[in-house]
């Protein structure tokens, strides 16, 4: 059995590590503040994902085979995003999603790190920038095996199977995507 480390003393660390990259103070660190920023199930890539899962094709004995059910996921990528404020004007963005897989598919997990700064030109303005980057999440669709009969078994795309492209030519229409793996954003907001 493993022994449990103390991931506080870690968290503090860190803290007081990211603080002297941003010149803050040690006492700044214990004043940090987590706040939720945004929860969502979905992405672009989730309904890409279900997409897939549209049509089917007919078998030699008239039977037809559905795509849905190799694309169908029970849970949906979900993904958390936090702030951790470093100063009254700044913080540290991080998030992460948890992924989704059917038979047929994988959204891997994903990490999302980040930084928000603000200043206030004047009194009722506030000019923001923020940029984050996305680790993992990928897209990945999974082969099949197709038995050709006489012509023999192939690993193949499992929706071009039954057409008429050559069976080790569907592999190169696998869809391989990656999310938004950088997001710049700069907002200036006056109010009245």
């Amino acid at each position: 059995m493993r022994e449990r480390s103390n991931k506080r003393d870690g968290f503090g660390a860190a803290a007081l590590l990211l603080c002297l990259v941003v010149g803050a103070s040690p006492s700044v660190a214990q004043e940090m503040t987590t706040s939720l920023v945004n929860i969502h199930q979905g992405s672009w890539l989730s309904d890409r994902a279900r997409a897939l899962g549209n049509g089917g094709y007919e078998l030699q004995d008239g039977s037809w085979v559905s795509f849905n059910r190799w694309y169908h996921s029970d849970w949906v990528d979900m993904h958390v995003d936090f702030i951790t404020q470093l100063t009254e004007d700044s913080g540290f963005l991080w998030g992460v999603g948890t992924g989704e897989q059917a038979e047929k598919y994988r959204i891997a997990p994903s990490l999302k790190l980040g930084f928000l700064t603000q200043t206030h030109p004047s009194l009722n303005s506030t000019l923001s920038l923020s940029v984050t980057s996305t680790f993992g999440g990928n897209l990945s669709e999974k082969p099949c095996v197709a038995d050709y009969g006489d012509l023999g078994t192939y690993s193949v795309n499992c929706r071009l199977a039954a057409g008429e492209t050559a069976p080790e030519d569907t592999l190169k229409y696998l869809v391989n995507a990656t999310p938004e793996r950088l997001r710049l954003w700069l907002n200036y907001r006056v109010t009245f």
